[in-house]
């Protein structure tokens, strides 16, 4: 094999080499733009799920809160009708010692 022979191989190695090289880096960057795509959607669907998280813990602390009043108004309604319920039996207590009839153990 001459010195020209061997130079017309190492070149068309070389450039086998190069052309892989070229390839590769190619293939690498592609891979680099499809991870950073998969990250930034990542990255979206977690803000948009931050996103839906503060909304669903403001609307759990309004019911929180709804729920308190309605509770405060339940126990006021509840009071009230207690308070119905002695005067009525007070009354009933009433008319009946004024119709002389003598009271009745509960039963």
């Amino acid at each position: 094999m001459t010195t020209e022979e061997r130079f017309e191989r190492m070149e068309h190695f070389t450039a086998g080499v190069d052309e892989q090289r070229r390839k590769d880096r190619e293939e690498n960057r592609q891979i680099w733009r499809n991870t950073q795509r998969q990250i930034d959607d990542t990255q979206r669907q977690i803000n948009e799920t931050q996103r839906q998280l503060n909304e669903l813990s403001i609307r759990v602390l309004q019911m929180g809160e709804e729920f308190r009043e309605s509770d405060r108004r339940l126990a006021e309604r509840i009071e009230q009708t207690g308070d119905r319920i002695d005067a009525l039996a007070a009354a009933i207590g009433q008319l009946t010692a004024r119709m002389g009839i003598p009271p009745q153990p509960p039963a």
